[in-house]
């Protein structure tokens, strides 16, 4: 069944109403008619399977046929990803997404190609959790990632926020492989960590004194092996490694 995205302050599970550019890809794109079935999802875990009633130039109106909930992943993955150029942050939200990162942190660091202004990065945003949207669709997630406001290193760590490990992909020599650092985690604490940040730096890596501003904020530094990897595939990488140890 083809699945929409309701967001929650609009969500009503007793009387569903799709509007907007959801009714029309349902209406005009997918041509769907009375008495076909759809799912719906808030991004929050919660899910409808219903069923069209009726369809105007405004509005698809549902009945509710049944209600679900998923329950979160057992670990919140933070990706906090530097702004590569190109088309390649649309990818990487997309696969966060697919992969199970639950916020998404657009890093403008020193040497981020890419330079936004207000405005420019007020479009980005609103189309990478466009993107986000489009992702969960297709991958059946319910728990949609936060995308936030593009922002340097430094605006990031201002914000109040507590994560059980913090992590840095590096290409410095002291990098240590993540294997080691969950070991060691798990002998302390007894269990997994909870809560990750994966920091993903730019083309190139991030400066060294932006390296060093992670490590005085708890990030450790891990190595992505011997072969350096183009900024998506580094991301992709570092999620489908967390997602295996962590999420299950």
């Amino acid at each position: 069944m083809h699945r929409f995205y309701i967001s929650p302050e609009h969500w009503q599970a007793d009387s569903p109403l799709l509007a907007g550019s959801e009714a029309h890809h349902c209406r005009n794109v997918l041509r769907l008619e009375p008495g076909d079935k759809v799912v719906l999802f808030d991004g929050g875990g919660r899910e409808l399977t219903a069923e069209i009633t009726a369809t105007d130039a405004a509005q698809i109106q549902l009945r509710k046929l049944h209600e679900a909930h998923t329950p979160p992943l057992r670990c919140r993955i933070t990706l906090g990803q530097a702004i590569p150029k190109g088309k390649n942050m649309d990818l990487i939200v997309q696969k966060a997404v697919e992969i199970g990162a639950a916020e998404i942190a657009p890093i403008i660091s020193d040497r981020t190609v890419v330079r936004l202004d207000e405005e420019n990065a007020v479009a980005k945003l609103s189309k990478w959790q466009t993107a986000a949207i489009e992702a969960a669709k297709q991958c059946g997630q319910n728990w949609l990632p936060q995308v936030q406001a593009p922002q340097s290193l430094a605006q990031f760590f201002l914000q109040p926020r507590r994560f059980d490990l913090q992590l840095i992909g590096s290409l410095q020599s002291d990098a240590v492989h993540l294997k080691k650092i969950l070991a060691e985690y798990c002998a302390e604490h007894g269990d997994r960590p909870a809560s990750v940040l994966m920091l993903v730096g730019p083309e190139g890596d991030f400066t060294p004194a932006e390296l060093s501003l992670a490590r005085s904020h708890g990030c450790r530094p891990i190595t992505l092996g011997p072969i350096v990897l183009r900024v998506e595939t580094a991301s992709i990488y570092c999620l489908s490694v967390l997602s295996y140890e962590l999420l299950v």
